[in-house]
């Protein structure tokens, strides 16, 4: 039989309460339960403020990070995360608007979820790419610099990329100012929390439609049904069972799809491999480059129909789950041949070129 919890109130403890409190919230999660989606709103709300003491918000990071979040405490944080974030205003339809941002926290092949955004755009997909620097130093703020886009151009530079390119990088550090109030805690944890999962919840464009790659496999239906509740248009989430955070051409893929109708959402589940994709079977991990150097040569490369088969088949899986997304490509396989068609067509430089070209002008 488990021990009684302690009595979390004796009167010697007790203390006035405080502009950021977050005590209440802890002494939930100390008891086991969960945070309905207002509570979780409430307590991010106050982390977001900037008000809650560094103490209580590591203790409340690391409560919720013992377990699997529900629906509601992912949802309710990701909403509160939207409405602090920096909005790019522009007169695109969100519902046509993708987004290919993922967690982040797998083994890093090369930056296919940008590669992605980019065929996803040349086949005339509106894609508001959000971002930031990696652990790696050859995330998709790096690469897309280091192939010479601004990668921190305002929102109206980003606007007239989305508008007149079709593609916009939304840098997350300016888009979600808030949330640097948790960035001490979050490094100090050195351990993933709801922060991970929350950035490709939170696209600065309102994008309705996204593809998300997932550093563990629970998080599949979870992610799914957060975006489902959240009104996505369509939406595919997934995980490679070899570990990545991607569609994956080295193993099988668990994948959760999200569709909008009349009736509502819903969430579909299943599994899928390279060959049922028709691509081949090899570890992408095979070709991932060193640096931010290689890592550019190695996009340009597949851009331009040169690179590696193993860099082209991960790809075109991944462009894959993209169209999906963007209602271009009616499953994975039709994707794939989609994605294969728009690089053939040498459109894919273009629209980099252009990408770099329209931001950098004022």
């Amino acid at each position: 039989m488990e021990a009684p919890l302690p009595n979390l109130t004796p009167s010697e403890f007790a203390r006035p309460e405080r502009a950021g409190d977050l005590t209440g919230f802890l002494k939930l999660l100390i008891r086991g339960q969960t945070l309905s989606r207002e509570q979780s709103r409430a307590a991010f709300g106050e982390i977001m403020s900037g008000s809650s003491h560094h103490a209580e918000m590591g203790a409340f990071l690391a409560l919720l990070a013992r377990r699997l979040p529900t629906v509601d405490e992912l949802a309710g944080a990701a909403m509160v995360m939207r409405e602090h974030a920096t909005v790019v205003a522009t007169s695109i339809d969100p519902g046509q608007i993708l987004d290919t941002a993922g967690t982040g926290g797998a083994p890093k092949s090369f930056n296919v979820s940008t590669l992605a955004a980019i065929v996803a755009a040349s086949a005339g997909v509106y894609v508001a790419k959000h971002g930031n620097r990696s652990r790696t130093g050859r995330g998709s703020a790096e690469v897309l610099q280091a192939l010479g886009v601004c990668i921190d151009a305002d929102v109206e530079v980003q606007r007239r990329c989305l508008e007149q390119g079709h593609i916009a990088f939304c840098f997350a550090p300016r888009h979600h100012p808030a949330a640097r109030h948790a960035m001490p805690v979050r490094q100090a944890l050195g351990f993933p929390t709801i922060f991970n999962v929350l950035g490709p919840l939170t696209n600065p464009a309102r994008a309705r439609r996204q593809a998300i790659g997932v550093y563990d496999r629970a998080f599949v239906p979870l992610v799914a049904q957060v975006l489902c509740e959240l009104g996505a248009v369509r939406a595919v989430v997934y995980h490679g069972l070899d570990s990545l955070d991607e569609v994956t051409t080295g193993a099988t893929t668990l994948v959760a799809e999200v569709s909008q109708n009349a009736q509502g959402g819903s969430v579909r589940v299943y599994e899928t491999t390279p060959e049922a994709m028709g691509v081949t079977r090899v570890n992408p991990l095979s070709v991932a480059p060193e640096t931010v150097a290689e890592a550019a040569a190695l996009f340009i490369a597949v851009l331009e129909g040169r690179a590696p088969l193993a860099a082209t088949d991960f790809t075109l899986v991944n462009a894959a789950a993209a169209l999906v997304a963007a209602g271009r490509a009616e499953d994975l396989r039709g994707g794939v041949a989609l994605a294969r068609a728009t690089i053939a067509s040498g459109g894919c430089k273009a629209t980099l070129e252009r990408l770099v070209t329209l931001s950098h002008q004022p």
